[in-house]
């Protein structure tokens, strides 16, 4: 039976993990270009809220959901995800985004114009 990693000796595991070093360092990057990614489409929803409220759009569209979650299917597909993972993701974050802009279209506007602040 194969031994876990956390149950090898300490000196054994930092030398096993020293070899994980540089793959570390790209998943690092990789991780802080997924987060300024999802700030900046986080941005965008804030905007989309604000162009919504100001125009009396409703927050859900829901065949701009099905577009989008096609296309996410489609080009997690085309990137080699698994399925369930790009599904649940895509769930993850419109729920996120449309929750927030809920939020931002039904507060109150300091000015009385509408706008998001």
């Amino acid at each position: 039976m194969q031994q876990r990693f956390r149950e090898w000796p300490v000196e054994r595991q930092e030398r096993m993990s020293g070899g994980l070093e540089p793959f570390r360092r790209r998943l690092d990057v990789l991780d802080g270009e997924i987060a300024r990614l999802l700030g900046e489409r986080f941005d965008i929803c804030r905007e989309v809220a604000g162009y919504k409220r100001e125009h009396d759009i409703p927050m859900m569209q829901p065949e701009r959901v099905i577009e989008v979650r096609e296309r996410y299917l489609a080009r997690g597909a085309e990137v080699n995800l698994p399925p369930e993972f790009t599904a649940a993701l895509f769930e993850l974050l419109i729920g996120a985004t449309c929750r927030l802009e809920d939020e931002l279209i039904a507060m109150p506007s300091p000015a009385g114009d509408g706008s998001v602040k």
